[in-house]
């Protein structure tokens, strides 16, 4: 049983905050990190061992050691995606993955991700087998599927934008979040897309079906598409949003234009 105020408590804001108890659970995988500070702290390498002894795996270890020690400045984001390569690059067994992507912790399930993006010839494969990822319950998951699929969809856009638009229409507000996050023009931590760049109007299928959609979420994943265009090609952003507000008066429109706009109206 996880205490309740393990349960129940707030991610810390600074390493100083952090509660030793919840990174002793964090540690074991018995819990999720409840922040980026959190999911920070986690030792990967103890997690791994558990894991792996979870799965009559052990020996497998010696080899997930030596590649993370192999890195020059290993980070939280490194050691994930090199834990996760090294899954994917031995085994491709169905019960592992069942395990890992099923599993309780959050960090362990960003392993999975990775490892099994390596398993995908193509982008509409690729895409359907992150389908699960891009639909997690947490936000870490969400965002490590893009760092594990952006860089392929970038190399073939043409395929990967219908893929993305069909999916503009799916119930889960994640995975119409994801449609768009993605393949954002710049930004956070991820390749940027100097297509998109130049071009954005190539986007704009993911665009039109979600300016009026219901989930915050989502409407801040258009927002921040616009507002990343709009570094480079404010007056298509400007053209798109004027043509929303005829085409659309609801007030989650106005609040994607609202801040699509932001750095043009900063200037």
């Amino acid at each position: 049983m996880i205490p309740k105020h393990i349960l129940n408590r707030k991610g810390a804001r600074s390493i100083k905050d952090l509660n030793p108890e919840a990174i002793t659970f964090l540690n074991k995988g018995l819990i999720e990190t409840k922040n980026l500070m959190e999911w920070l702290a986690v030792d990967q390498l103890a997690l791994l061992k558990l894991v792996l002894n979870d799965l009559w795996k052990n020996e497998w270890y010696i080899d997930f050691e030596a590649a993370v020690h192999q890195q020059k400045k290993p980070t939280a984001n490194s050691n994930t995606k090199v834990i996760g390569h090294n899954f994917g690059i031995l085994t491709q067994d169905e019960e592992v993955y069942k395990f890992l992507r099923t599993h309780t912790s959050d960090v362990v399930r960003c392993w999975s991700c990775w490892a099994e993006s390596l398993h995908f010839d193509d982008i509409p494969d690729l895409l359907n087998g992150m389908k699960r990822y891009a639909a997690d319950s947490h936000f870490g998951v969400r965002e490590v599927v893009i760092f594990a699929t952006k860089e392929r969809m970038i190399e073939d856009l043409d395929i990967a934008i219908p893929v993305l638009s069909e999916w503009t229409s799916n119930e889960d507000e994640n995975v119409r979040r994801f449609a768009v996050e993605s393949l954002r023009p710049v930004g956070v931590w991820t390749k940027k897309i100097s297509v998109f760049q130049e071009n954005p109007e190539k986007g704009i299928q993911l665009l039109d079906p979600l300016k009026s959609d219901e989930s915050k979420y989502v409407r801040d994943a258009v927002a921040n598409w616009l507002n990343d265009a709009s570094k480079s090609k404010p007056e298509w952003v400007i053209s798109v949003c004027k043509r929303w507000e005829k085409e659309s008066k609801t007030k989650e429109t106005s609040y994607i234009i609202k801040r699509g706009l932001r750095t043009i109206n900063k200037k």
